[in-house]
């Protein structure tokens, strides 16, 4: 069923920056192939404004989104569930509603500090690597784990 649209779970701790700036690009750049969703296992309280800053840099518009508790999800079922810090992968190790998944520990930018100027470099490192494997996923229809091995959809 390569033509039929993919339901992707991107899941992080708080929800606010790598696992919304996943969500955006697979919403905006994967057009009717995915439909993405995004949740934590500690939800903040609002997506990360640096992040809303950083994605509208290139051209995305995270602003209407919000952080998720992912219970909200326990009765879905998902193509792919990708876990983009390692808290969240140890927290949620396996999602049963999950048909693969994969791995990808990025740095939490949320954690950088210094100037307002020095922070957005980490955002925005961060934001490429997100583009870089949601572009791989788009073009190739696998999701890669940090180890390279492939989740195939």
């Amino acid at each position: 069923m390569p033509n039929a649209t993919q339901r992707v779970l991107v899941l992080c701790t708080g929800n606010s920056c790598r696992s919304q700036m996943g969500e955006g690009f697979l919403r905006q750049l994967g057009g009717v192939r995915f439909e993405p969703y995004s949740a934590g296992t500690e939800p903040a309280g609002e997506v990360n404004p640096l992040a809303v800053k950083t994605m509208a840099e290139v051209g995305i518009d995270i602003s209407a989104q919000e952080p998720k508790d992912l219970g909200v999800y326990d009765d879905e079922q998902f193509d792919l569930v990708i876990t983009v810090c390692d808290g969240a992968k140890q927290a949620c190790p396996m999602f049963l509603g999950a048909r693969k998944s994969v791995h990808w520990s990025l740095e939490d930018p949320a954690e950088a500090e210094g100037t307002q100027t020095e922070q957005m470099v980490v955002f925005r490192a961060i934001r490429d690597e997100i583009r870089c494997r949601v572009d791989h996923l788009i073009t190739t229809g696998e999701a890669l784990n940090d180890d390279g091995e492939p989740a195939r959809l």
